[in-house]
């Protein structure tokens, strides 16, 4: 395995400056914090002060499965942004209606933010009339989520993800203040996931933002008992939790699903969305889901597009690749599945000196 340490560079030299000309980043400048109307890609407003349809209506309120996309890196750790169009042309080939930018999955963790809104707006511009694009704007600062939220909206995506404060955790009435700053900014998913952020966000926090009129509904992890007790009260719901997500669509009347798997089985997580249950095609497909989520999130999925030849073997740090035991017990339960896996006709585990991990990007 190589460690690759590559000097910084500017995004212009990352993607083009060519490109950012056609419709990259152009910052929106404030003018006493207020912004002229805006309409983002559905035609929509999006500023809490003007007229809109309810959120139930919107049109990334009606897309039941958005992937977290997976983001594609060259040698050097920049944007493979050719395998990143390839990659979402087959999701909507196979039915995925909707698409995560840079959310944990798509590292926008480990992006900067001209990165991360470059990347949505490369997003919305060139799949934003065939895939509902969410991006991933959330923030622990409230000024820099407002501020990058902003910003999305500005280059073209429907909606935004929002996290709740992390690490420097807030209380109950500063999650309220924060959530209600970024939805003010256009229409927003907002995402519990305790187990990353360390603080669950408590339900009568989500009963009160669902009034919001640019609250579209919640991405929740804490399992299929919550889903259920928010679609009793009209809350929308997408599951965060791919092993779960089916029941919780059929059984607990979630939504819809924000799926790491479909990176590499589209077609058939489109199908578990889809208006009937379908336990065989779960059941088929639970080792391989499972074992996604052996190490944290993102380490094996992109481990497995590697071994599929979806994407380059390049991770960023700090991840690195799944070990070769792992690798081949992944190979293995891909080959058992490998007609959900478009494109690809078989996987190989790959050797360690196949993959490289740039610490310098």
């Amino acid at each position: 395995m190589a460690y690759i340490c590559s000097p910084a560079r500017s995004l212009a030299a990352q993607v083009g400056s060519a490109q950012l000309s056609e419709g990259g980043i152009k910052p929106v400048r404030r003018t006493n914090g207020i912004l002229g109307p805006r309409r983002n890609r559905c035609g929509h407003a999006v500023s809490a002060s003007m007229t809109q349809e309810p959120a139930g209506t919107h049109c990334a309120g009606k897309a039941r499965t958005y992937v977290a996309a997976k983001t594609p890196f060259l040698e050097n750790g920049h944007f493979d942004l050719g395998a990143y169009e390839e990659h979402l042309a087959r999701m909507v080939q196979h039915g995925v209606e909707g698409v995560i930018v840079g959310g944990t999955t798509g590292e926008g963790h480990l992006m900067s933010w001209d990165e991360h809104l470059m990347l949505i707006a490369w997003t919305a511009r060139n799949f934003g009339d065939k895939l509902k694009v969410i991006g991933n704007t959330g923030s622990n600062s409230t000024r820099e989520a407002v501020h990058a939220t902003e910003q999305g909206f500005a280059v073209g995506m429907h909606a935004a993800l929002q996290i709740n404060p992390y690490y420097g955790k807030t209380s109950k009435e500063g999650l309220v203040k924060h959530f209600e700053a970024v939805l003010d900014e256009g229409p927003g998913m907002v995402y519990n996931v305790p187990g990353r952020t360390g603080q669950d966000i408590p339900d009568d926090v989500i009963i009160g933002l669902s009034k919001h009129p640019n609250f579209l509904g919640v991405k929740e992890c804490t399992g299929n008992s919550r889903i259920l007790s928010y679609a009793e009260r009209g809350i929308k719901c997408w599951s965060g939790n791919d092993d779960e997500c089916h029941e919780g669509r059929h059984k607990y009347r979630g939504f819809g699903v924000v799926s790491v798997a479909a990176n590499l089985m589209p077609g058939a997580w489109a199908r578990l969305m889809g208006p009937e249950p379908d336990y065989e095609l779960m059941a088929r497909l639970d080792p391989l889901t499972r074992w996604l989520f052996h190490e944290p999130n993102p380490i094996a999925i992109n481990t497995a597009m590697a071994m599929c030849g979806l994407c380059k073997p390049v991770f960023r740090a700090p991840y690195v690749p799944c070990s070769r035991e792992a690798r081949e017990e992944g190979a293995r339960l891909m080959n058992e599945v490998i007609e959900f896996i478009p494109g690809v006709e078989e996987v190989r585990p790959l050797e360690d000196e196949d993959f490289s991990v740039v610490t310098n990007f």
